[in-house]
């Protein structure tokens, strides 16, 4: 049996790796918003998956199928769906809202993770937390404005990623420390690939070499920001990395300025800042009751 790779206490590396990784899904997420106003959501994930396949495929190949050793792996399968339902769906979003307003959005997904830590990780989760995602929802209605002439219903589809992620994240968590880096990156290819290899006929648009070299470029920056991810969750424990994880509003925010020339109006700074207020407020809140956890195991 191939061991799995140690769980290391590297709290500044695991940090300065999530950051890293959210710069790099920052810039995977515009080029994407380019990408998506020429060619399918499907297509445009499908070659993203194929540059993940062929990235993720020499380290797979040296491993031989020791990559895809896993104690559980339908729980890899189920991630690598979650992965890919998170992804298509986003693209879906950039697709026809501004990248601060999607992803801004989706940062509901620390939300989300809170209530699957209890049915997938055992957690009990207290009045506190449970209020702060009411009070991060309440943000994500304001970015939304559900029944005005502002909403529109591409809306839906960030907040249904940010589930998808949610999902993936806290198999991550459940399954650190048993599984390699690499044998998660080969299941997300391989899951995928596949699902998306079935649906690709149906919408095929022949793509021409600035395309390909764009979706390439998306392929790599994902895929760096996936192996990134995973390696920051084995250096730092995730109530200390999810509040950098709002670093990505920042990189997004510029991006889409920058390229897109797009600016966040009153009411999406006002509901993303209460969506990360109530997310930072929620890992600061798991940081506590692991605390006392392991002080009561003392």
């Amino acid at each position: 049996m191939k061991p799995a790779e140690a769980r290391l206490d590297d709290p500044v590396g695991g940090s300065l790796l999530l950051v890293g990784a959210m710069l790099l899904f920052s810039l995977s997420d515009a080029s994407s918003k380019i990408l998506a106003q020429s060619l399918p959501v499907l297509e445009i994930a499908w070659l993203r998956y194929l540059a993940f396949v062929l990235l993720v495929a020499p380290a797979t190949a040296r491993q031989g199928l020791w990559s895809f050793y896993s104690p559980r792996p339908m729980l890899q399968a189920w991630r690598g769906l979650g992965l890919l339902g998170s992804g298509l769906l986003f693209i879906w979003a950039l697709r026809y809202l501004p990248m601060a307003d999607a992803t801004a959005t989706g940062f509901v997904s620390p939300l989300f993770t809170t209530a699957l830590s209890i049915p997938f990780l055992g957690e009990k989760v207290g009045i506190r937390r449970w209020a702060a995602v009411v009070i991060g929802l309440l943000g994500v209605i304001i970015i939304v404005r559900p029944g005005t002439s502002a909403f529109n219903p591409a809306s839906a589809f960030p907040i249904l990623s940010a589930a998808s992620w949610s999902l993936a994240m806290v198999i991550t968590r459940r399954m650190s420390g048993t599984d390699s880096t690499i044998t998660m990156l080969a299941y997300a290819a391989v899951v995928g690939f596949l699902a998306l290899s079935a649906a690709l006929p149906f919408v095929w648009v022949t793509p021409n070499l600035e395309q390909l070299a764009l979706a390439g470029f998306i392929g790599l920056a994902s895929t760096g920001g996936q192996w990134l991810t995973v390696k920051a969750y084995r250096r730092a424990d995730a109530s200390l990395l999810a509040p950098l994880s709002y670093l990505q509003l920042v990189w997004s925010t510029l991006l889409g300025f920058l390229v897109f020339s797009a600016i966040p109006d009153h009411a999406t700074i006002l509901g993303a800042a209460i969506i990360v207020a109530s997310g930072i407020y929620t890992a600061h809140r798991e940081r506590i009751v692991a605390a006392r956890r392991l002080a009561g195991r003392g």
